[in-house]
Protein backbone atom coordinates (compact mmCIF):
# COMPACT_ATOMS: atom_id res chain seq x y z
CA UNK A 1 0.00 0.00 0.00
CA UNK A 2 0.75 3.50 -0.08
CA UNK A 3 2.58 5.55 2.56
CA UNK A 4 2.66 4.69 6.09
CA UNK A 5 -0.16 3.41 8.44
CA UNK A 6 -2.37 1.28 9.28
CA UNK A 7 -4.14 -1.06 6.90
CA UNK A 8 -7.64 -0.35 6.75
CA UNK A 9 -8.14 -3.83 6.67
CA UNK A 10 -6.78 -4.49 9.71
CA UNK A 11 -9.49 -2.61 11.66
CA UNK A 12 -12.48 -3.50 9.61
CA UNK A 13 -11.21 -7.33 10.21
CA UNK A 14 -11.35 -6.81 13.94
CA UNK A 15 -14.56 -5.16 13.75
CA UNK A 16 -16.07 -7.87 11.80
CA UNK A 17 -14.43 -10.70 13.87
CA UNK A 18 -16.06 -9.21 17.04
CA UNK A 19 -18.89 -8.90 15.95
CA UNK A 20 -19.13 -12.27 14.56
CA UNK A 21 -18.37 -13.66 17.52
CA UNK A 22 -20.88 -12.25 19.61
CA UNK A 23 -23.45 -13.57 17.01
CA UNK A 24 -22.14 -16.85 16.70
CA UNK A 25 -21.86 -16.71 20.93
CA UNK A 26 -25.33 -15.88 20.86
CA UNK A 27 -26.52 -18.60 18.07
CA UNK A 28 -24.52 -21.33 20.12
CA UNK A 29 -26.09 -20.64 23.44
CA UNK A 30 -29.59 -20.56 21.63
CA UNK A 31 -28.82 -23.58 19.86
CA UNK A 32 -32.18 -25.45 19.76
CA UNK A 33 -34.82 -22.48 21.00
CA UNK A 34 -38.16 -22.70 19.57
CA UNK A 35 -37.89 -19.22 18.47
CA UNK A 36 -35.50 -20.36 15.13
CA UNK A 37 -38.79 -22.96 14.26
CA UNK A 38 -40.94 -20.16 14.75
CA UNK A 39 -39.24 -17.57 12.52
CA UNK A 40 -36.41 -18.51 10.50
CA UNK A 41 -37.75 -22.48 9.06
CA UNK A 42 -35.50 -24.22 12.17
CA UNK A 43 -32.13 -22.76 10.77
CA UNK A 44 -29.57 -20.86 13.76
CA UNK A 45 -29.20 -17.84 11.51
CA UNK A 46 -27.44 -16.19 14.10
CA UNK A 47 -25.28 -18.91 14.28
CA UNK A 48 -24.39 -19.51 10.79
CA UNK A 49 -24.23 -15.38 9.71
CA UNK A 50 -21.89 -15.09 12.87
CA UNK A 51 -19.64 -17.51 11.31
CA UNK A 52 -19.90 -15.82 8.13
CA UNK A 53 -18.66 -12.87 9.59
CA UNK A 54 -15.93 -14.35 11.20
CA UNK A 55 -14.88 -16.16 8.10
CA UNK A 56 -15.17 -12.33 6.63
CA UNK A 57 -13.01 -10.95 9.12
CA UNK A 58 -10.21 -13.36 9.03
CA UNK A 59 -9.93 -12.89 5.21
CA UNK A 60 -9.41 -9.44 5.53
CA UNK A 61 -6.65 -9.89 8.12
CA UNK A 62 -4.77 -12.70 6.22
CA UNK A 63 -5.14 -9.81 3.18
CA UNK A 64 -3.78 -7.34 5.44
CA UNK A 65 -1.11 -9.44 6.89
CA UNK A 66 -0.23 -10.32 3.27
CA UNK A 67 0.29 -7.03 1.97
CA UNK A 68 2.32 -5.71 5.00
CA UNK A 69 4.43 -8.79 4.49
CA UNK A 70 4.57 -8.05 0.73
CA UNK A 71 5.53 -4.71 1.35
CA UNK A 72 8.65 -5.45 4.04
CA UNK A 73 9.91 -7.59 0.87
CA UNK A 74 10.11 -4.79 -1.36
CA UNK A 75 11.59 -2.95 1.34
CA UNK A 76 14.31 -4.85 2.31
CA UNK A 77 15.00 -6.17 -1.67
CA UNK A 78 15.79 -2.21 -2.48
CA UNK A 79 18.45 -1.76 -0.45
Amino acid sequence: MGGGGIDIRVPIGLMFFIVGAIITGYGAVTNGDDMYAAHSLGINVNLWWGLCLILFALVMLALAWNAARKHKKEIFSSQ
